[in-house]
């Protein structure tokens, strides 16, 4: 038997917001991070600064690590209501950019400095140092 997830609405999210009792909303879903204030790579202030309210933008902004979105499910507590539910679509980013990282296996990911190497060669060889 399944058991349901907890619904809590914005305005009982909202009352708690210091740090004896710190949630937060990140993608519609409600976090109670109070035991992970100490522990917060960025420092608690930052958690505490969201607290009480949507952390999603903030979230993203960042570029949380995969580690830390696996993290995140240790202290997922709820849903939140959906007549309280943001409808923004957030991009997930992870890269040190602050944007997803992805990368090429194909021959195409060697091809243009292949093709940038050819051209400095060739400039070289005919045009900077011709008939040495």
């Amino acid at each position: 038997m399944a058991s349901q997830k907890k619904v809590f609405r914005a305005e009982e999210v909202k009352s708690h917001k210091d740090s004896k009792s710190t949630w937060l909303i990140i993608h519609n879903q409600v976090y109670d991070v109070t035991k992970f204030l100490d522990e917060h790579p960025g420092g608690e202030e930052v958690l505490l600064e969201q607290a009480g309210g949507d952390s999603t933008e903030a979230f993203e902004d960042v570029g949380h690590s995969t580690d830390a979105r696996d993290l995140m499910k240790d202290y997922l507590i709820g849903d939140l209501h959906p007549d309280d539910q943001s409808s923004k679509n957030y991009q997930a980013n992870t890269g040190p950019l602050g944007r997803e990282q992805k990368t090429s296996g194909s021959w195409t990911g060697w091809l243009i400095p292949l093709g940038i190497a050819l051209v400095a060669a060739l400039t070289y060889r005919f045009i900077i140092a011709p008939n040495n």
